[in-house]
C-alpha cells in the first residue's frame, strides 16, 4: 500500500513539471500566491458594477483597472468604440497576436487604433493566442498544438508576443494575457507539455518587463495552474483570467482557485460568452468580464 501511494505521488509530480530547465534561473520564485488572508477589491454581484478608474501608477508596477470589460474576436472600428462609451464597459480585450487567433486578420487593430481608444478612456487587455495544448478540446485549435519541444516553443512565442506588443505601442510593465483554450489537463503527458510551454512563455515575457497573464477555462487550464501553484511550481502567471460562464460575476469565489491565490488585483472573471449587445446604435457579439487586474500602458 505504501509503495502504491509513493508511485501515485510521483506520477502527480511529473504532470506538474516542477523542475526548471538547465538554462533557467535557479533563483526564480513562485508567483500567483499572495500572503494568507489577503483579499481583492472585486465584488461578487452583478448589480451596480460600473467602469472603474485606474489605480495610481508607481514605478515598476502596472496600471490596474476595476470594472466591466468586453472582449470580441475582431477589434471594432474606432467609431464603434466611441459609440460604446454609452455602455457600462470601461475596458476592452483585444487579440493582438499569436498563431492561434481565430481572427488573424484584424481589420481595425493597429497602434493608431489603440492610441485612439486610449484617448477615449478605454483600458486595454492585450490577448495573445499562441500554440494550444496538445490535448486541446476545440477542433478549430488542433492545427496549432504545442510540439515536441514545449519549453523552446514557449520561449519563442513569448519573444513574439513581446515584439508584437512593442510594435503596437504596448509598453513594458503592461500585462500580456496568454489565451490557452480548454484542454484535458488530467492527461499527464499533455499537462506536463502544456505547463512547460506556459512557464517558458511567462519567463520570456517577464524577462522583457511585461506582466504574464493567463486565460483559460476554470475547469481546465485554471485548475491546472492552481494545482501547479500549490505544488510550488515556478514561473507561473502573475494574473489569472478564468472563464466560468452562466454565473454571476465573482472575482473571489471561484472554486478552481485558492482563495488567497492571484490576489490582490490579479483576477478577471469571464462570466458570459457569445452574447450580443447594442450600444450607441452599434451591435457586437462579445464575452463579458469583471476585471480587477492590470491593463496596458500605451505609448
Amino acid at each position: 500500500m505504501l509503495l502504491g501511494t509513493v508511485l501515485a505521488l510521483a506520477a502527480g509530480t511529473l504532470a506538474m513539471d516542477t523542475t526548471t530547465p538547465a538554462d533557467a534561473d535557479a533563483d526564480a520564485v513562485v508567483v500567483g500566491a499572495a500572503a494568507a488572508g489577503s483579499t481583492g477589491a472585486g465584488a461578487g454581484a452583478d448589480a451596480g458594477l460600473r467602469p472603474g478608474a485606474a489605480a495610481g501608477r508607481t514605478l515598476g508596477a502596472p496600471d490596474t483597472f476595476y470594472g466591466r470589460a468586453f472582449d470580441t474576436c475582431q477589434a471594432p472600428a474606432v467609431d464603434t468604440m466611441r459609440r460604446w462609451l454609452a455602455s457600462d464597459y470601461g475596458a476592452v480585450g483585444v487579440y493582438f497576436g499569436g498563431r492561434g487567433r481565430a481572427c488573424a486578420k484584424q481589420k481595425h487593430l493597429s497602434r493608431e487604433w489603440l492610441s485612439s481608444v486610449d484617448d477615449m478612456g478605454w483600458r486595454v487587455l492585450p490577448l495573445y493566442v499562441g500554440s494550444q495544448s496538445p490535448c486541446v478540446v476545440a477542433k478549430n485549435k488542433q492545427h496549432v498544438r504545442i510540439g515536441s519541444k514545449p519549453w523552446e516553443q514557449g520561449t519563442r512565442e513569448g519573444t513574439d508576443a513581446v515584439n508584437r506588443a512593442k510594435e503596437m505601442g504596448i509598453e513594458p510593465e503592461s500585462p500580456l494575457y496568454l489565451d490557452m483554450e480548454a484542454y484535458r489537463h488530467k492527461q499527464r503527458d499533455c499537462a506536463k507539455a502544456t505547463l512547460s510551454f506556459v512557464r517558458a512563455w511567462n519567463r520570456e515575457v517577464r524577462s522583457h518587463n511585461y506582466v504574464p497573464g493567463f486565460y483559460s477555462s476554470a475547469n481546465s487550464g485554471v485548475t491546472h495552474m492552481d494545482e501547479a501553484r500549490r505544488d510550488g511550481v515556478r514561473d507561473l502567471p502573475s494574473v489569472m483570467w478564468f472563464a466560468r460562464w452562466h454565473t454571476a460575476p465573482d472575482l473571489n469565489g471561484e472554486p478552481a482557485l485558492g482563495r488567497d491565490a492571484w490576489q490582490p488585483r490579479s483576477r478577471i472573471h469571464q462570466y458570459a460568452g457569445n452574447v450580443t449587445e447594442r450600444h450607441g446604435g452599434r451591435t457586437i457579439t462579445i464575452d463579458r468580464n469583471l476585471v480587477d487586474a492590470p491593463v496596458a500602458t500605451l505609448g
